[in-house]
C-alpha cells in the first residue's frame, strides 16, 4: 500500500494569516520524499467561505502551480491533485496541463479530478453552478481520451472539440484519479478513471466498508476487470507530541505511533491502495512520524 501526504495549500486562521508560504510547502514535500513515502497531493480551490454566521475568507494558493514547483525540487515521489476542479479549466487546458507537468516531472503525475462543490468560490468568480456533473461528465471524457494518446472530436452540451489531440503526445497514459461518491459519479469513474478516492475519514470504519462496496458494485456493473481501479482513501492524522490547530479534526487517527501503524494496517488489509494523509500539524515532524508508522507495516 502507498502511503502520501496533504501538502499546505491554504489559510488556517483567515485573513489575519495562515496562507504556507513556498518555503513550507516545499519543505513538507521534501520531508516527504526523504522519509520514503510515496505522494504528495494538493486540494484545488480559489477560495474557501465557511458561510451561515461564519463571514472569514480563507485565502489558497493555485493548486497547479505548485505542484509544478514541487516537480522541480523532488526526484522520486508521486505528484496528484486531490483534485482539480473540473470547472476551473477547459478540458483540453488541464489535459495540455497534466501532459507537460508528467514530462517535466519524468513520469509522477496522478491527475486527480472532481466536478466541484464549493458554491461559494463559483459566485465569487463567476462560474456556473448548474448542472455540474453532466458538465463533468462531458469534460471528463475529453481529458480521459486525450491524456490516453486519442484524437478526439466531442459535440456535446457543455463542451465541443474537434479533432483535438495532444502534440507533443504524453510519453505514457497519464492516470486518472476521480474523487466520487454518488451513483452517477461513482458510473463515471468505474467507465473513465484508474484510480478512486473518498475521503476524510480516521480509522476503519463501517463508512469507510461502505464506500469501498459501492465502488465494487458500480466497477462490476461497467465490466471492468477487477482491480482495474485503484482505491485511495484519504484520512486525517493528528501528531499528539505537537500543539493542536485551531480546529482539529474530531475523528483523526491521534494515537501512539505504534497506534498508528496498527490504523495504517487495517487499511492495507481492507484492500486499500493509496492512503492519502493529511496530517495536524502539517509539518516535517508530522511526516516524519507518519513515515515511522508505514516502517511498521513491513
Amino acid at each position: 500500500m502507498k502511503i502520501g501526504v496533504m501538502l499546505p495549500v491554504g489559510d488556517t486562521e483567515g485573513p489575519t494569516g495562515g496562507v504556507p508560504r513556498w518555503a513550507d510547502v516545499r519543505a513538507i514535500a521534501e520531508a516527504v520524499e526523504n522519509n520514503g513515502l510515496d505522494s504528495v497531493w494538493l486540494a484545488d480551490h480559489f477560495l474557501y467561505r465557511p458561510g451561515g454566521d461564519d463571514p472569514r475568507t480563507y485565502g489558497i494558493h493555485e493548486a497547479w502551480t505548485l505542484l509544478s514547483g514541487v516537480a522541480a525540487v523532488t526526484e522520486r515521489i508521486e505528484l496528484g491533485t486531490m483534485v482539480l476542479c473540473a470547472s476551473f479549466r477547459d478540458p483540453g487546458l488541464t489535459a495540455k496541463m497534466a501532459a507537460t507537468l508528467d514530462l517535466m516531472s519524468g513520469g509522477r503525475v496522478i491527475l486527480g479530478v472532481g466536478a466541484g462543490w464549493h458554491d461559494p468560490e463559483y459566485e465569487a468568480f463567476g462560474l456556473p453552478t448548474d448542472h455540474r456533473v453532466g458538465r463533468f461528465a462531458e469534460w471528463l471524457e475529453i481529458v480521459a481520451r486525450l491524456v490516453r494518446k486519442e484524437n478526439v472530436t466531442f459535440d456535446g452540451k457543455y463542451h465541443q472539440v474537434r479533432d483535438a489531440e495532444l502534440l507533443p503526445a504524453p510519453e505514457r497514459e497519464i492516470p486518472i484519479l476521480v474523487a466520487a461518491r454518488r451513483p452517477r459519479m461513482l458510473e463515471l469513474t468505474a467507465r473513465w478513471a484508474d484510480a478512486w478516492n473518498t475521503a476524510w475519514f480516521g480509522v476503519v470504519d463501517d463508512r469507510v466498508k461502505e464506500r469501498l462496496a459501492e465502488l465494487k458494485t458500480a466497477t462490476e456493473a461497467s465490466d471492468r476487470p477487477e482491480g482495474a481501479v485503484a482505491r485511495t482513501v484519504g484520512i486525517v492524522v493528528q501528531d499528539p507530541d505537537q500543539p493542536a490547530i485551531d480546529e482539529p479534526s474530531p475523528s483523526a487517527v491521534d494515537g501512539s505511533v505504534e497506534e498508528l501503524a496498527a490504523a495504517l494496517r487495517e487499511y492495507e488489509e481492507l484492500g486499500v491502495d493509496h492512503l492519502i494523509v493529511a496530517v495536524e500539524p502539517v509539518t516535517p515532524r508530522s511526516v516524519e512520524r507518519l513515515a515511522e508508522a508505514a516502517r511498521r507495516l513491513g
